[in-house]
């Protein structure tokens, strides 16, 4: 049995690869800032400093430790009824909704082709004899076959 390294997509090193969690990246310079003119002491601001950081550092690993193994097995439950749905649930929906669109425009093409298809034919047939021309038009009488000259 190999060891937790071997297993794709954990890292201990590389902890956020997809560098999803870039907005929670707080340094003491995001937070705390003193301009000039009013200044604490130096002995002061090094305190804060460690203070921040290490309050930080400690309150998360304590959380982490309690919660997150709780959460990681909810976050694991939820995706898995998340996959289930997809899988069982709404693929199957989508084939039948794309089953029943292809019966629905089969109908509809026999339809059109039942009552648009001839009138298109007849407007087709009576339109085909017109010819566009440019340029100014002829003096003498049109031709029978010029009948609808524009």
């Amino acid at each position: 049995m190999g060891t937790m390294e071997d297993t794709p997509g954990f890292s201990m090193d590389t902890r956020d690869p997809n560098n999803l969690n870039l907005h929670l990246q707080v340094l003491w310079d995001d937070i705390i800032a003193e301009p000039e003119g009013i200044q604490s002491g130096d002995c002061t601001w090094r305190t804060s400093y460690k203070c921040f950081y290490g309050t930080k550092h400690c309150c998360y690993r304590v959380l982490s430790f309690i919660l997150g193994p709780l959460l990681a097995c909810c976050l694991g439950c939820q995706f898995a009824c998340l996959a289930f749905q997809h899988i069982w649930c709404n693929t199957p929906c989508l084939r039948q909704c794309k089953i029943n669109c292809n019966f629905v425009r089969a109908v509809n093409r026999v339809c059109m082709q039942a009552t648009l298809a001839p009138c298109f034919d007849v407007c087709g047939m009576m339109f085909q004899r017109i010819r566009v021309r440019h340029g100014p038009l002829p003096s003498e009488d049109p031709k029978e076959e010029d009948l609808f000259v524009v």
